[in-house]
């Protein structure tokens, strides 16, 4: 799926959701940079049951850790261990979307990998949303991509540097450390 389709496929969700991974990169940066995989969104855990009624139809499947795909009914809480779910329009499509479900209270997102970050839930969006869609904010996004980074990981922190204001290099230089102290990201930030 493209961000534009995600947008009107995700229309009807009733709270906020933010794209994310390399297609938020490539939104923040204005062009496509590389090829993708797939789409990745972001919504909060207090959203999740909205995405049923936002996806009529849809096969969708909870990521159970370490990784086992398992069907997903619309009555089910999802318990706090799980983060992802897995999205395809009917059990024999390819998967078309992946959601990451983070956490948030009174209006406050907390990073799951580590509870001393966090951020008001309004300034996870990134300069490159619009009336249409979010962009999870690209200090955010690189947060997600430093823990193990592969090499697109590492490619993405290359294309969004030049990017990135004082405030969010700023952001970014005091949360890496706390999950990741002396991570080689921090020489380019």
């Amino acid at each position: 799926m493209t961000p534009a389709e995600v947008a009107s496929v995700l229309a009807r969700l009733k709270g906020p959701w933010w794209i994310a991974g390399g297609w938020a990169v490539d939104l923040h940066v204005g062009h496509q940079t590389r090829e993708h995989a797939d789409i990745d969104v972001v919504i909060l855990r207090e959203d999740q049951g909205a995405l049923h009624h936002a996806l009529p139809g849809w096969d969708l499947h909870a990521a159970d850790p370490p990784g086992s795909l398992r069907p997903w009914p619309s009555e089910e809480r999802l318990p706090d261990e799980v983060h992802d779910i897995w999205c395809r329009r009917t059990p024999r499509s390819p998967w078309s979307l992946q959601v990451m479900i983070d956490d948030a209270r009174a209006g406050v997102w907390t990073y799951r990998r580590d509870p001393r970050i966090s951020r008001p839930v309004a300034d996870l969006d990134g300069r490159a949303s619009n009336a249409r869609r979010r962009v999870l904010t690209p200090e955010v996004q690189l947060l997600y991509k430093s823990r193990d980074p592969r090499p697109k990981d590492h490619a993405d922190l290359v294309t969004l540097q030049p990017h990135l204001d004082a405030d969010q290099r700023s952001w970014l230089r005091v949360a890496l450390p706390l999950v990741c102290p002396g991570h080689p990201w921090l020489e380019l930030l």
